[in-house]
């Protein structure tokens, strides 16, 4: 039996992306608590930080949705509600009305900047204790484990 009272018959790779799955879950759960002080889910925060870091602030929505991993469905009600409030433009692209594009807008750019304070805070709290080394070496095996494609 483990310290948690229940008999755990996982293999070490499965307790590995087990802790992966809950890290990710309670770092979710943790930002959603203080991005609801803008308005705003931890999905609509995401799209807003691509569509930052895009060229100039832009991006096409299939390109977010690609990165994002989610549904064309959920990304049509996220960017929805983002440009309603408007921290994003859509707009056709004019080579092709089917191709939607997203940008960003001041406004949405002046909510990422004031949550990037607080977002900070939450993440050294998990990561202050590692060295930069350290962080480098989790980082790498990380992203090594999202290389994998698994069919």
């Amino acid at each position: 039996m483990s310290d948690s009272g229940y008999k755990n018959d996982m293999s070490i790779d499965e307790r590995v992306m087990m802790a992966i799955v809950r890290l990710a879950e309670r770092f979710k759960k943790e930002s959603s608590l203080y991005l609801k002080n803008y308005d705003i889910t931890f999905p609509q925060y995401n799209v807003l930080r691509v569509l930052d870091a895009s060229k100039n602030g832009q991006n096409t929505m299939k390109n977010v949705n690609r990165i994002m991993l989610i549904s064309s469905a959920n990304m049509t009600g996220i960017t929805q509600r983002l440009e309603k409030v408007g921290f994003i433009n859509r707009k056709n692209a004019p080579e092709d009305d089917r191709l939607k594009y997203l940008e960003i807008t001041p406004k949405g750019r002046l909510v990422l900047k004031n949550i990037s304070d607080r977002k900070e805070e939450v993440v050294k709290k998990y990561l202050q204790k590692y060295s930069d080394e350290k962080k480098s070496e989790m980082l790498s095996v990380l992203r090594e484990i999202l290389s994998i494609k698994v069919s």
